[in-house]
């Protein structure tokens, strides 16, 4: 189970790295090089996004990749094909990152076996909260799938506790509000936003949102298990090309 992978790579390790890609962007070739470069680069665990044209949680980087990654053809199918092709390929777990549109046309039930079938560990749908995803929760339950449920700095910690009884694998605690990319301030009150999400649960902790470089890796250390870097190696991607994303990979820890 995720949980479990996570507690033991934490007995080796002061703190988890996340990435995320998205698929098909800028294809599907380059999108397999870059998981290849990110797990050679020592990346723990990995979201793939399967684009979506109106996503609620992506800031400018994310959807413009989704959008060109569309206009190229991806399809879920093909993002199946993709996931099954890079868990079997690679040792480390991997999970959808997606909106509940593409579970509710591709079917709950089809959708979670499928995953199962094809490797992957978990899911995090950001648009579907847990008083409306019933069906999803027993399908995900009964293909020993882990549901990953988002706390941010606006969830009470009633709201927390609540979301808490439904999550497995992990916590995604929101850095900040907003969307996705935009520069987020790791100070005090984010100290005290993750210590709130802490006694709120016994899963392990991944935050995202903003986190783009060592400072804030280091400052995630002890208060958090997992540091999610998303738009920011995408960005950097764009601006200088592949190369450099093994050596930023590997420096946000060293």
């Amino acid at each position: 189970m995720l949980n479990t992978y996570i507690k033991e790579q934490k007995q080796k390790k002061d703190i988890l790295l996340m990435t995320h890609i998205v698929i098909g962007y800028p294809d599907f070739e380059q999108s397999f090089k870059i998981v290849e470069t990110m797990v050679k680069a020592g990346v723990d665990l990995m979201e793939l996004q399967i684009p979506f044209s109106e996503p609620i949680a992506d800031g400018p980087v994310i959807l413009a990749a989704s959008q060109k990654s569309l206009d190229n053809g991806a399809r879920v199918q093909k993002c199946m094909d993709f996931a099954e092709h890079v868990s079997s390929r690679f040792d480390i777990p991997f999970l959808f990152m997606t909106y509940y549109n593409i579970l509710f046309k591709y079917g709950v039930d089809a959708f979670a076996r499928d995953m199962a079938e094809k490797g992957l560990k978990g899911a995090i749908v950001p648009d579907l909260p847990p008083e409306e995803g019933a069906d999803y929760l027993k399908t995900m339950s009964d293909n020993n799938l882990s549901p990953i449920f988002i706390y941010s700095p606006t969830t009470s910690r009633q709201r927390m506790e609540y979301i808490n009884q439904y999550a497995k694998g992990f916590i995604y605690c929101v850095a900040r509000k907003g969307v996705t990319g935009a520069q987020t301030s790791f100070s005090s009150q984010m100290e005290d936003y993750l210590l709130q999400c802490r006694e709120s649960t016994d899963l392990p902790l991944a935050v995202g949102f903003g986190v783009k470089s060592k400072e804030d890796v280091d400052f995630l250390k002890g208060r958090a298990d997992i540091a999610v870097v998303g738009s920011q190696t995408i960005k950097l991607m764009d601006e200088k090309g592949m190369s450099v994303v093994e050596d930023f990979i590997k420096g946000l820890r060293t």
